[in-house]
């Protein structure tokens, strides 16, 4: 169990990491991300966007890792639930790392082709949606259904809180594809609000395991694991 509580607190440190390196760098993007021609056509922030990169570089090692410390605790709850965790996490860290590679073709245009502006708009706008299909489409999935399923069933946290991924998974599922059929903007007010139990759920996370570890009193983390209880 003590082997089990160590993974717990990496878990959670885990999550806390990918806060500190995703918020940052999505505002450290945010000048090109929303005037690229500007950026292209003026003295460009390069050393900004490349920090922005490797906030991301570290956020994907993270996101890869809440998935992977924990895979051998949570398969024995359910394997291929744990499987489609880990996998999902991959395909939103392939949709970070394409995002990244947009960033850098738009530090490398302002060197190379000052007045390729339209082109930059392009893969600004590119890296919009690889964040829309990814950490905002993908994540809900990932992080909301099948985690919240498998801290639920599994007891844990507490299952009060495994509601918030729960139900913030289908609310930022929701919103990404909103985003996609033209119903609200990226970065609109709808689409912020339809996060926000997605955020409470990820951020209790990081904090939770990390302070506490998961709970004690799960039977998968008896010495000799029994299936959990199902939910009536």
């Amino acid at each position: 169990m003590e082997d089990d509580q160590r993974k717990a607190r990496i878990f959670g440190v885990l999550f806390l990491i990918t806060f500190v390196t995703s918020i940052p760098a999505l505002f450290l993007y945010e000048t090109v991300l929303r005037h690229p021609a500007t950026y292209i056509a003026g003295g460009g922030k390069d050393n900004q966007i490349y920090l922005a990169v490797l906030l991301e570089l570290l956020l994907i090692i993270a996101n890869i890792g809440t998935a992977v410390v924990p895979f051998p605790i949570f398969r024995r709850q359910n394997e291929p639930l744990a499987v489609g965790y880990v996998t999902a996490r991959v395909m939103e860290c392939t949709f970070i790392a394409a995002g990244i590679i947009f960033m850098l073709g738009v530090v490398s245009l302002r060197k190379d082709s000052p007045h390729a502006g339209d082109l930059a708009v392009s893969y600004a706008a590119l890296k919009d949606w690889t964040f829309q299909l990814g950490p905002n489409w993908i994540v809900g999935w990932g992080n909301g259904l099948i985690l919240g399923c498998l801290m639920y069933r599994s007891g844990l946290v507490p299952r009060r809180m495994a509601w918030f991924g729960l139900i913030g998974g289908p609310l930022i599922v929701l919103s990404g594809t909103g985003v996609i059929f033209g119903w609200w903007d990226i970065g609109s007010t709808m689409q912020g609000l339809l996060t926000i139990p997605e955020f409470i759920w990820e951020l209790f996370l990081g904090v939770y395991c990390t302070i506490r570890g998961f709970r004690r009193d799960s039977p998968i983390l008896s010495p000799t694991p029994t299936p959990a209880p199902q939910p009536g």
